[in-house]
């Protein structure tokens, strides 16, 4: 399931929607991303995401089915934020559920290192009153490519990612 949308969200209701009532599922893994006070050496006021909807859903779709594709999930959620957000608010959520822990796992970390570099959401960083250009955008990291690089491996390749 894929959400993008403006308003916070519930990190326990989600993992309950997600289980509830499922028996098949052994585990889930799930990564919360939030916002940081700090930024390369910055102290940051807030952050605000721009997206292009429609487009970034597709693309998320893409890669949920990616990780669908590579492992037995019983069942996946993202939700990704846009707007303004200040340090300590939750920007993403994913989780990955599956009859085992390994897969749920793997799963999770695909998940979140591909929505890093592959989700088309602009990030700009305000460091308060004192930033004469209002802010500075997000440019991406190479270790952000480097984490995403790791699963570009043949997904038949059961030493994936570890």
């Amino acid at each position: 399931m894929i959400k993008v949308q403006h308003e916070d969200f519930d990190t326990g209701q989600e993992l309950a929607a997600l289980t509830d009532g499922r028996t098949d599922i052994g585990g889930v893994a799930s990564f919360i991303g939030l916002v940081r006070e700090m930024a390369d050496d910055r102290q940051l006021s807030a952050m605000t995401l721009e997206h292009y909807p429609g487009m970034t859903e597709k693309m998320l779709g893409e890669v949920e089915a990616e990780a669908r594709k590579r492992w037995p999930l019983d069942d996946c959620l993202i939700i990704h934020r846009y707007g303004r957000l200040e340090p300590g608010e939750r920007i993403v959520m994913v989780a990955a559920a599956s009859a085992h822990r390994k897969a749920a796992l793997e799963a999770c970390a695909f998940l979140i290192d591909w929505l890093k570099t592959k989700a088309p959401f602009w990030k700009l960083e305000e460091s308060g009153d004192d930033d004469p250009e209002g802010g500075q955008w997000v440019r991406s990291k190479s270790s952000d490519d480097d984490a995403a690089a790791r699963w570009s491996a043949d997904p038949d390749d059961k030493n994936q990612g570890s």
